[in-house]
């Protein structure tokens, strides 16, 4: 089992920035892949960002066009979404998820098996 916990959502205004963190917890976290998935009212859970296990090669969505970028610390079992320029579209729950690596596309939701509880993240106009 991995526990995950996220931290830093919150309301900021358009054109602003946020910085998220999933606190990881159990099974040894640098034996997962890593990643972040945003769901908004009466839309789908969407994939985001995500980082392999080794912390080397990131995943992002086409759709971010270079706004957000994720990182993790192994040494301190967190994974972190640094979010800039934001706009309205992105107010969403923000969760963090681990998978175990090589458990098929990483960029598919249903292959991560451990989910965070989700962070608010709205933002104004």
């Amino acid at each position: 089992q991995v526990q995950l916990v996220e931290s830093g959502g919150g309301l900021v205004q358009a054109g602003g920035s946020l910085r998220l963190s999933c606190a990881a917890s159990g099974r040894t976290f640098s034996n997962h892949d890593m990643g972040w998935f945003r769901q908004a009212p009466g839309k789908e859970r969407e994939f985001v960002a995500a980082q392999r296990w080794s912390g080397g090669s990131t995943y992002y969505a086409d759709f971010l066009k270079g706004r957000f970028t994720i990182s993790r610390d192994n040494a301190k079992n967190t994974l972190n979404l640094q979010m800039n320029s934001l706009k309205p579209e992105d107010t969403a729950v923000y969760y963090c998820a681990a998978r175990v690596i090589y458990s098929g596309s990483i960029y598919t939701r249903d292959n991560y098996a451990y989910w965070g509880q989700g962070t608010q993240v709205t933002v104004s106009s």
